[in-house]
């Protein structure tokens, strides 16, 4: 899974992030400027001053808050329903946040997710002090295991560029690794290139549920993949230019590996999917199968969304692994639109009947878990 040599969204010269516009309808063109150096750095989530709740901690790298990182308000939020409230500003770090951790709420101060920022650079081939390489799951700059997280106008990034690094051959670099049952995310962005958008589990035998709604995400290859249960609306998905390829396909967007016992994978509704890349470079899917689980039956459902040319419509689907072709997979998609959506050879694009429609739906695929469904 080669990396992409293109620009990335965020510069480590300042953090430009007007390169991963999202589309209108998610109102996230780019923030105006807005001083960060006031009295008021946590808006209305009020201040150390005057908590939002007994158990909130606020957190400001200029020093206006609780903790000056991320990791430091996470250490100190132990126990269960804590809330921690982040002003604007750039975290370059990497947060962990444990299985002990539970019903966690994380919520971008300024509403606005380009102003809040948790990004680091590490890659899977990155070495490790002490010896050996990161992995794909030690790259990632935020890990979340706890259940019952929920976070809110955050942006989560990893800028490692394989431009910078050239002897480095394990190139995914991961944004964020969810694994924790009932994770909500709402207005938030995940940047990177390959495998940006970890939704996982902690187990082959546990079927964690998350819900990602008026989110953004971009990459190039596999950037959505994992074995969760996971409900995309609303949501945004780009696929990005590539220097180092002159030929398609560039990547794929989603790469499930849901486990053969989950009747429930990937569900993707009412949502867009766009492309700096040529026509038709980028395909929809691949089903990654890994070796730690052989039975893997991945699963996607793409239902009443656009795509745009990006995608390639003729063969939107391939094969990641020998013995395992994408057609033996539960693959398949309902009522979509855009150019990239067009079914021009009906083998090539396996569709849902109306009966079966009716039970690709967020609450069939969330069950008793209701998420919180605030519109800001």
């Amino acid at each position: 899974m080669p990396w992409s040599q293109a620009r990335h969204p965020l510069s480590r010269r300042g953090f430009l992030l007007a390169g991963a516009g999202a589309g209108a309808a998610l109102a996230l063109a780019p923030a105006p400027a807005r001083a960060t150096g006031g009295r008021r750095p946590f808006g209305r989530y009020g201040s150390p001053a005057a908590r939002l709740t007994p158990g909130t901690l606020y957190v400001d790298p200029h020093g206006r808050g609780d903790f000056t990182s991320v990791q430091a308000a996470v250490s100190a939020a132990t126990g269960t329903g804590r809330t921690l409230v982040l002003a604007p500003g750039v975290y370059r770090e990497t947060v962990a946040v444990d299985a002990t951790r539970t019903e966690a709420t994380w919520i971008g101060a300024s509403e606005e997710p380009r102003d809040v920022v948790i990004v680091y650079d590490n890659a899977a081939g990155t070495p490790k002090p002490g010896g050996g390489t990161y992995g794909t799951t030690g790259s990632a700059t935020t890990t979340v295991q706890a259940a019952g997280f929920t976070a809110r106008w955050i942006t989560f990034a990893n800028d490692w560029l394989r431009a910078d690094h050239p002897g480095v051959a394990g190139t995914q670099a991961v944004a964020i690794k969810v694994q924790g049952d009932r994770s909500a995310f709402h207005h938030c962005r995940f940047l990177g290139h390959q495998d940006t958008l970890y939704a996982d589990s902690m187990a082959l035998t546990v079927f964690a549920r998350q819900y990602y709604a008026h989110c953004y995400v971009e990459g190039d290859v596999d950037f959505v993949f994992g074995r969760a249960t996971a409900v995309y609306e609303h949501c945004h998905f780009r696929t990005l230019n590539r220097a180092d390829l002159t030929t398609a396909p560039h990547g794929f967007v989603f790469a499930p590996s849901t486990a053969g016992a989950n009747p429930r994978g990937y569900l993707v509704v009412r949502s867009r999917i766009s492309s700096e890349a040529p026509d038709a470079y980028y395909k929809l899917a691949r089903p990654w199968v890994p070796s730690s689980d052989p039975t893997a039956r991945p699963m996607l459902t793409v239902r009443d969304t656009w795509m745009g040319p990006g995608i390639d419509a003729v063969a939107p689907y391939a094969t990641m692994s020998a013995g395992f072709p994408w057609q033996d997979q539960r693959f398949a998609e309902y009522r979509n639109t855009g150019p990239g959506a067009r079914i021009t050879v009906p083998e090539n694009r396996p569709q849902l009947t109306a009966t079966e429609a009716r039970s690709a739906t967020r609450v069939a695929h969330l069950g008793d878990w209701t998420p919180w469904k605030g519109t800001r």
